[in-house]
């Protein structure tokens, strides 16, 4: 086993119980003996290579953590989301519901991933952006600001979507397009 459930709880608003992890064994940049963050049970975080949560991250309900993937912060991982592969999630963000973030994206400060989203390759998505229904960010895309990604939009390539643009419907954003402040229901790119 890699780590434990302490007898440290805290209860959620929600009502579910969440007991703070500790290493069993050094893997990664983990020592034996660490506190990490909490979990409401084993199925929430894999016992298998080296993923972990730091800090206060929390995951709970059907949530997963595995592979490699990291959760910092405050971050928290609930519903039935996937965080897996080389994965970051940190700062306040939060996913849930089916989302998915994975490869090496990352996740930061007051973003949200959720409903059936997918974030992966080296997307980042952070500040207060959004990406939900099924809209996907994968490549080198970055989503940020206060911009929101929904429907089945599909962000990808080097491109940015920022300030507070919406891409939604079928929309396609790619190559090196910027996009910025404007509401978008189309394909656009550079």
């Amino acid at each position: 086993m890699k780590y434990e459930l302490t007898s440290k709880t805290m209860t959620l608003p929600s009502g579910q119980t969440l007991y703070r992890i500790r290493a069993l064994r050094a893997f990664s940049d983990v020592r034996m003996g660490d506190l990490g963050g909490w979990v409401q049970g084993f199925d929430n975080l894999s016992q298998e290579d080296d993923c972990w949560i730091y800090d206060d991250g929390k995951v709970y309900d059907n949530a997963r953590v595995y592979d490699n993937a990291r959760v910092y912060d405050n971050a928290q991982i609930y519903d039935n989301a996937q965080i897996y592969g080389d994965a970051q999630i940190y700062g306040d963000a939060q996913i849930y519901d089916l989302a998915r973030v994975y490869d090496n994206a990352r996740v930061y400060y007051h973003a949200q991933v959720y409903d059936k989203a997918r974030v992966y390759e080296n997307a980042r998505v952070y500040y207060n952006a959004q990406i939900c229904g099924t809209a996907q960010a994968y490549g080198n895309a970055r989503i940020r600001d206060e911009a929101r990604v929904f429907c089945a939009s599909e962000v990808y390539g080097d491109c940015w979507v920022f300030g507070e643009a919406c891409v939604y419907g079928d929309s396609q954003v790619y190559g090196n397009a910027r996009v910025y402040g404007v509401v978008l229901d189309t394909e656009v790119s550079e």
